[in-house]
């Protein structure tokens, strides 16, 4: 699963840009509502983490301590806050991501530096954000 580069400008306005109308902050409200829970944000884990890019509601269910109706039920909450989509075959659902709503909500939290201090400098396993500028004053 590819995702999209969120600092560019072309994509989503972080929560430090424009002011967002009531629309689309009940619309965020309701997908953060949907990951408040933690057999949600896990189901979301485990299907955006999955090798084949979707999972089937089977797998799903070992993972937890709960029912399968309750595993359902999460499920729909996802699907309704616009995170998963699912597809039937046969017996079986499968679950993958919407990707470009979670590239959304990571672009939300693209804040610029307030601090006035640059982050350490950048490694091969932890590059510095991209469009991410810091003035170096001595």
């Amino acid at each position: 699963m590819e995702l999209e580069d969120v600092s560019a400008p072309a994509c989503c306005e972080p929560l430090s840009g424009p002011v967002m109308d009531e629309d689309e902050a009940a619309d965020l409200a309701r997908v953060f509502k949907a990951l408040a829970d933690p057999v949600r944000l896990r189901l979301l884990n485990l299907i955006a983490s999955a090798k084949s890019g979707e999972a089937c509601v089977c797998d799903l269910t070992g993972a937890f301590a709960v029912s399968a109706p309750t595993i359902s039920h999460h499920l729909k909450i996802l699907r309704q806050a616009g995170l998963i989509e699912g597809e039937r075959r046969g017996t079986w659902v499968y679950y993958r991501v919407i990707p470009e709503r979670l590239t959304r909500l990571s672009g939300l939290f693209a804040l610029p530096d307030l601090t006035g201090v640059c982050p350490p400098e950048p490694t091969p396993d932890r590059p510095r954000a991209p469009g991410l500028r810091c003035d170096v004053t001595a």
